[in-house]
């Protein structure tokens, strides 16, 4: 990994969270605030394939094998979720750590400061509201978005929780979407606007922020674009030679995905009149899609996403949070391919916090291949095949924001594991 040179500090020490929370749960010149996604899943909601096609333990951890090797990942570095199996069979799946990592925010809330939090997407797996499964969509939305998270609420009643679509979310209709948008609506710890993008300021004029969520699902179903796996060294192959060898597949957009009446080019000019005009002293993006990662399945999104946003991030935003891959990564990128080459800002910190329900692994090739080929694009840290979270604050005193991530071990009882801490500059105008 080469060194990242950023004019923030970067803060690698683990620190107590106990006399951390002292000096910051008195102190209102902070705004502090949990970041989790990927959240939905449960056992009790399987995908399809998994009860057409039913694996034992043993079925089920050579397929996961199999699709890693298929990714043209090391096999030294294999690993899977825990195994979940159902009660009276020996029918397998993936275990969740929704609920594991829903008390380990609980646990950290105790000591720590959070005033709210912000949900990265794939609220609902694997099909969202209204998958044709038989199953109550309220209770649905109960389980795998109110249930994880009610020993968080329990600890802080109050807490409301901003919430971002998915992909998952949108899988089967918009009626479902619509579902989702409704029940938030009726809940009190939730919020979610029904068009699936909005801002929300939080803090004190001149020491505030604003939010701006935005709907990536929607933004990248109104492009044209190709699903291209990698080389077997972990590189990316052109289009044209994915397209002459057969590989290269256009990506899927169901009919009720696409745009209506170019909602997705006027979230776009949303997102860039509100990041422009704003009078918050900080801007935060976040939403579900990445802009970079090493998990090596999302790239082609990556690619788009960036041509579509990055601009104006790079030239307004104090950061850019997201999920959909299912780890926790912190990146950074110093928009030199977006603006002047003289330009001062602080490079744009990138944070993937994926890891509330389910994990994956790092494709450690194409990891090493980005490093090489893309000198704006900088990995400051990552921890994969985990569960876990990420604790954000941002202080008006040295005007610094400190991303804190934690963990909870595989047993799924919901210890709060310190992983890292990283500190960066205030960046945007």
């Amino acid at each position: 990994m080469k060194k990242c040179i950023i004019i923030a500090t970067l803060t690698f020490v683990l620190y107590s969270a106990a006399s951390y929370s002292q000096e910051q749960s008195n102190d209102t010149s902070t705004i502090s605030f949990l970041a989790f996604g990927d959240g939905g899943y449960s056992p009790e909601y399987p995908k399809q394939k998994h009860i057409e096609n039913p694996k034992n333990k043993r079925e089920f951890i050579a397929a996961e094998k199999q699709d890693w090797l298929d990714d043209n990942r090391p096999l030294a570095e294999f690993n899977h979720a825990p195994i979940f199996v159902y009660p009276n069979t020996n029918i397998a799946t993936e275990q969740s750590g929704a609920k594991a990592v829903g008390q380990a925010m609980a646990t950290l809330c105790k000591t720590a400061n959070c005033e709210f939090a912000i949900q990265l997407g794939d609220n609902i797996y694997p099909d969202g509201a209204d998958a044709n499964d038989g199953k109550d969509d309220e209770q649905r939305m109960g389980d795998l978005i109110l249930t994880p998270l009610k020993p968080l609420f329990e600890e802080k009643n109050s807490l409301v929780v901003y919430s971002a679509l998915g992909n998952h979310d949108w899988k089967t209709s918009r009626k479902g979407v619509a579902l989702q948008t409704a029940w938030m609506s009726k809940q009190a710890n939730f919020h979610m606007d029904k068009k699936g993008y909005y801002s929300f300021k939080q803090g004190e004029p001149g020491n505030d922020v604003e939010f701006f969520v935005i709907d990536t699902n929607m933004l990248l179903a109104g492009q044209h674009y190709y699903e291209i796996p990698l080389r077997e060294d972990g590189s990316e192959q052109g289009l044209a030679s994915a397209l002459a060898s057969g590989q290269a597949e256009v990506e899927d957009i169901e009919r009720h995905e696409t745009p209506i009446n170019g909602e997705d080019h006027k979230q776009l000019a949303w997102l860039a009149n509100g990041l422009k005009h704003s009078s918050a002293k900080w801007k935060i993006v976040y939403g579900h899609h990445v802009l970079w990662s090493i998990g090596g399945t999302k790239y082609d999104e990556a690619h788009v996403l960036r041509r579509l946003i990055l601009p104006e991030l790079c030239q307004y935003a104090d950061a850019y949070i997201a999920g959909h891959e299912h780890d926790l990564e912190l990146l950074t990128d110093d928009c030199s391919r977006v603006m002047p080459s003289n330009h001062s800002m602080p490079k744009l910190p990138l944070i993937i916090s994926g890891a509330a329900s389910k994990m994956r692994g790092t494709h450690t090739p194409f990891a090493k291949y980005q490093q090489m080929q893309y000198p704006e694009y900088d990995l400051v840290w990552s921890k994969s095949f985990t569960w876990g979270f990420a604790h954000i604050q941002l202080n008006n005193l040295n005007d610094a924001m400190t991303v804190n991530f934690y963990s909870t071990p595989n047993d799924g009882k919901g210890k709060l594991v310190q992983e890292r801490s990283f500190t960066f500059s205030h960046r945007s105008n």
